[in-house]
């Protein structure tokens, strides 16, 4: 059985490494919409085939809730 939607999850040396383009922060795993998110940025940014796509114009902008 085949699904439309594949999670491929990150190896964890490669989510240590790879940072945000534009602030060059950490960025964080979303293993649930399999994105990498950059909270500086408000962006959510693609994985695709396992490949993370650290373009600009590819990543959707987030609503960053703050908790305080």
């Amino acid at each position: 059985m085949s699904s439309n939607t594949e999670t491929i999850f990150l190896d964890k040396v490669l989510l240590e490494l790879v940072i945000c383009p534009i602030t060059k922060s950490k960025l964080l795993y979303n293993n649930k919409s399999n994105e990498l998110i950059s909270e500086k940025a408000g962006l959510a940014f693609p994985i695709i085939n396992g490949i993370p796509i650290l373009i600009i114009e590819e990543a959707r902008s987030i609503k960053i809730e703050n908790s305080k």
